[in-house]
């Protein structure tokens, strides 16, 4: 997305294929630039032209400098940054490569894949000191981290089901000082929130809030752990003359979906990540105002609370399930069913969720709002 002249709201939406219906999906599955279609689609050409291993040599540069956003994102370099599929084939990379004891501190609100992740990979897993909101309560971690040490602590900066943001900052300060790696689940955070607090490991998918395609991610890992790591692929044994990231992104790869990435990472950061996020708080505040008094439901989050993941909690019956599917049949309106299995040691019921991007208009929130009654009440 280039810079010139409009807002950022109309710069965003201009950028993109005109949206069929309202689109409040971010969380799930952002709108790509024609930019990030026209790229992939262009590497997919040039591997049917010369071959995909020559065409993926010539995409080096791109793929560099997508490695390098992420890198500034984070506060890591490019060289600590691996390519994956996504978030979850990220997480899997790190603890199936994990060395030693195998206990990690968390939220009780865990993603529920992330908790499968961990187990299927022998974690055993201990809660963290939340308030009543589900915000990490920073100086009671800190108390039951030094006297508790796990092998590692892992956050999940910005929930699937819950827009409430976690204190990124403070915690990585903490282990820092404890000497505890802190890995930092940034798929809903990154490109919504500030992460470059240079956490231990960090990773995220293309998908979310930077709007690039679907089916690749990155995982960021400091030198000090990278040294430490013993990743699957290529045993040390063999003598190999590769790198620890290298060996992570050993495989298979849609080259395509990571140039695209690498261009939507490129047009986030010349839209300003600094301007997105003020924005994207702005939208949480719109849209939260705009739903408080839909009946039949409860804000699940404060009305200024800086993320633009909006909770609904059913408060009368409805089905959040089935009022999705009406939302679009009836009104092409995009929205996300949350089922219980996103955090299964927190969740309760099932919720609905907003989250639209920053070129979202007063005018489609009280269309959403309109048509949200509406399914409430023939539901």
């Amino acid at each position: 997305m280039t810079s010139g002249d409009g807002s950022l709201a109309e710069r965003w939406r201009a950028a993109r294929p005109a949206v069929a219906g309202v689109h409040l999906d971010s969380a799930a599955c952002s709108r790509q630039t024609l930019a990030v279609i026209d790229a992939a689609a262009r590497h997919a050409r040039h591997e049917a032209e010369v071959g995909g291993y020559v065409a993926a040599a010539a995409a080096a540069p791109v793929l560099d400098a997508g490695r390098a956003a992420i890198g500034v994102l984070t506060g890591l370099s490019g060289g600590d940054v691996a390519y994956t599929t996504g978030a979850n084939d990220a997480l899997d990379i790190l603890l199936s490569s994990w060395p030693g004891e195998r206990t990690v501190a968390l939220l009780p609100g865990e993603y529920g894949p992330n908790l499968a992740i961990m187990a299927a990979n022998d974690f055993d897993v201990r809660p963290l000191p939340v308030d009543g909101d589900g915000r990490l309560d920073v100086d009671a971690a800190a108390r039951a981290l030094a006297a508790d040490r796990p092998a590692l602590v892992h956050l999940t900066a910005l929930a699937s089901h819950r827009g409430v943001a976690q204190p990124m900052a403070a915690l990585a300060e903490v282990c820092r000082n404890l000497d505890l790696d802190l890995v930092i689940d940034a798929a809903q955070a990154l490109g919504h929130l500030d992460c470059a607090v240079t956490p231990s490991a960090i990773y995220s998918s293309s998908r979310k809030w930077v709007a690039g395609p679907r089916g690749v991610g990155f995982l960021g890992v400091r030198p000090d752990l990278a040294q430490r790591l013993r990743p699957r692929l290529s045993p040390p044994e063999w003598g190999l003359s590769m790198t620890v990231m290298e060996r992570i992104e050993l495989g298979e790869a849609n080259v395509a979906a990571r140039v695209g990435y690498s261009v939507a990472l490129g047009d986030y950061l010349a839209a300003g990540p600094h301007q997105v996020g003020e924005r994207l708080a702005e939208v949480g505040r719109m849209t939260r105002e705009a739903l408080a008094d839909v009946r039949g439901w409860r804000v699940v989050e404060a009305v200024d609370e800086p993320t633009a993941i909006t909770t609904l909690e059913p408060v009368d019956g409805a089905d959040p399930q089935q009022v999705r599917a009406q939302l679009i049949a009836e009104h092409g309106i995009v929205t996300t069913y949350a089922e219980t299995l996103r955090a299964p040691f927190e969740m309760t019921s099932p919720v609905l969720r907003a989250s639209p991007h920053v070129d979202v208009t007063a005018t489609e929130l009280e269309q959403f709002a309109e048509a949200l009654a509406g399914a409430t009440q023939s539901s």
